[in-house]
């Protein structure tokens, strides 16, 4: 994503910056009421939900809401365990708080019991039925094993490098990608198409059976749709497409993920009548942890969307904040350096807001 964004500018960046780099914190504080780390949640044996929900032998209860269209899984005293988006595989689930952390670029934190991991199918409504859900709700149900949100913020400055079995680093501080030998300090100062498979530093075959190569100058970066499709697709097992098309994956760029890819949306991409300039949706409510969030920041790129990223929910101080990597941090961050990572200031990340996504 290039740095030049003037046009954006002028509504003026609330941009706070620590001296101090530090790396992201994870804090787990447990709760009575939820299952321990290991254990498993009763099974659901309930019948199909009505209008006004239904309750299952172990104490769920499936409600039924709109806007988007969803089942919200309730404990015995009320409160809400899941929450399953209809067409969607995404899945929140309360679990023990945590707290994650940036020093180095902004003093928010994002505090949180939410808990995003991807179901085997998509939802519908009555799938509580199903074997399917009724085994992986048992197994996810509490477990604190990386999700979507732990993998996301695995990536910032600092932090620390993990390899697997076959010695390939698969998580650890990120770069954007290299610099451009005709960019400078805001002016294209690094290149951008720096995919997840460069980061690794291994070839890559995709669902479309396209295979391709890393480019060595590249290992250890990915620009902002790499950066998704290295936590959705490549960590977490949703199937990548090697370019922009419809079909069964996730696609290359931000633009082919907010207008091809695949996803319920949470909020509409929405244009000026009559012309094709597209425009800050008028609420973002409708977002939950997880959901792919898409900009238009760059003037010269037109209507076209180009940059994307992951909400992680509301910060300490109530503002929603989100996660991706950026050129001006030269990788994944949800701190404020270049830029308010919030999405309800007029910063130039919340004007460039256009649409989201849920997986």
């Amino acid at each position: 994503m290039p740095v030049t964004r003037k046009s954006l500018l002028s509504g003026g960046l609330a941009v706070t910056l620590l001296a101090a780099s530090g790396y992201l914190t994870v804090q787990l504080r447990d709760r009575d009421r939820q299952p321990a780390a290991g254990s498993s949640a009763p099974l659901i044996t309930a019948p199909a939900p009505t209008a006004a929900g239904t309750a299952s032998p172990a104490g769920h209860r499936y409600e039924r809401l709109t806007g988007p269209d969803r089942t919200v899984v309730r404990d015995a005293r009320g409160g809400v365990v899941a929450t399953l988006t209809d067409g969607a595989r995404t899945a929140v689930l309360a679990g023990p708080s945590r707290t994650f952390a940036e020093p180095s670029t902004t003093t928010a934190t994002v505090v949180t019991d939410a808990w995003v991991r991807l179901m085997p199918q998509p939802w519908k409504p009555g799938a509580e039925q199903e074997g399917w859900f009724r085994t992986w709700f048992q197994q996810s149900l509490g477990s604190t094993s990386d999700d979507v949100l732990a993998v996301a913020t695995q990536y910032v400055s600092g932090a620390p490098a993990e390899k697997d079995a076959k010695g390939v680093r698969f998580k650890g501080d990120a770069s954007f990608g290299p610099l451009n030998p005709n960019g400078s300090v805001g002016n294209d100062l690094r290149l951008e198409q720096t995919d997840f498979f460069d980061y690794l530093g291994v070839p890559y075959t995709f669902a479309d059976k396209v295979a391709k190569q890393p480019d060595k100058t590249r290992y250890g970066a990915f620009d902002c749709s790499g950066f998704v499709r290295m936590v959705y697709g490549y960590r977490s097992g949703y199937p990548m497409l090697s370019k922009d098309v419809a079909g069964p994956g996730l696609p290359r760029t931000a633009n082919g993920l907010a207008r091809v890819g695949p996803g319920v949306p949470v909020i509409p991409l929405t244009t000026a009548p009559g012309s094709e300039t597209t425009l800050r949706p008028a609420s973002i409510d409708p977002l939950q942890p997880g959901d792919l969030v898409f900009f238009e920041i760059d003037a010269r790129t037109g209507a076209r969307l180009d940059h994307t990223g992951i909400y992680l929910g509301l910060d300490t101080d109530g503002h929603p904040r989100y996660i991706s990597s950026r050129e001006e941090a030269d990788g994944p961050t949800f701190g404020d350096k270049g830029g308010t990572s919030r999405l309800d200031d007029n910063g130039m990340y919340a004007k460039g807001l256009r649409n989201a996504k849920r997986l």
